[in-house]
This record gives structure tokens, C-alpha cells and sequence, in this order.
């Protein structure tokens, strides 16, 4: 039994570690269901269709090509649903919570204050 918790843990760590070197790779890294381009629940679509919408760069994590990464997320940031969106290494939220600081006035303006360039074009 011991063994098992072991592999489980070095399996956790080892997830940790992916999703710690892709939140590290972008300024805005959104874990998803799909791709940016084929977005595959529609949380996951709002939530690109908002970024897009106020320009802002970033780049999709798909989780349904991994369990573990899928599961790991959830863990990873206390978060039980997906997607999950990050923004210089830090949590923001999920679908609910970007809707909202979109609906509300609050997104842009925070991601100026991140020192995140927003192609408005």
C-alpha cells in the first residue's frame, strides 16, 4: 500500500510540476476543455470568446488530452470546475468569475494593472 501512495504522490508532483511550467510559459494560460480555436464545453468557449473579445493574448491548456492534468488542475488550485483561467501565475477564476469582472468593467482594467498590452485592434 505504501508503495501505491508513493507512486500516487510522485504522480501528483509530477503533474504539479506540468501545470506550474505552463502556467510559467504565458502571462495568460487558461486550462480548458478543447483548444482556443475548437473550444469543446461552453464554458470554456465564453471564456475565449471574452479574452478575444478585449484582445488579450493567451494561451490554452487543453485537459482533455490528459486525465491526470484534468484532475491535477482541480487540485492545484482548489478549483473544482474547468476552465481555469491564470494570469502572471496567480489564480483569477473560472467562467463564472471572468463573465463577471467582463460584465462589470473590472477585466481590462485588471489585466492593464497585471502590465498585460491588450491588442484592441
Amino acid at each position: 500500500i505504501r508503495s501505491r501512495r508513493r507512486l500516487k504522490e510522485a504522480a501528483m508532483s509530477d503533474i504539479d510540476s506540468l501545470i506550474k511550467s505552463e502556467i510559467d510559459s504565458a502571462n495568460i494560460v487558461l486550462f480548458m476543455k478543447g483548444t482556443p480555436v475548437f473550444p469543446q464545453c461552453g464554458f470554456s468557449g465564453q471564456v475565449v470568446q471574452i479574452l478575444s473579445h478585449i484582445g488579450a493574448p493567451f494561451k490554452g491548456v487543453n485537459v482533455l488530452e490528459d486525465d491526470a492534468l484534468r484532475e491535477g488542475i482541480k487540485g492545484f488550485s482548489n478549483w473544482p470546475t474547468i476552465p481555469q483561467l491564470y494570469v502572471n501565475g496567480a489564480f483569477l477564476g473560472g467562467c463564472d468569475i471572468i463573465r463577471e469582472m467582463f460584465e462589470e468593467g473590472e477585466l481590462r482594467p485588471f489585466l492593464a494593472e497585471q502590465g498585460i498590452e491588450l491588442d484592441e485592434s
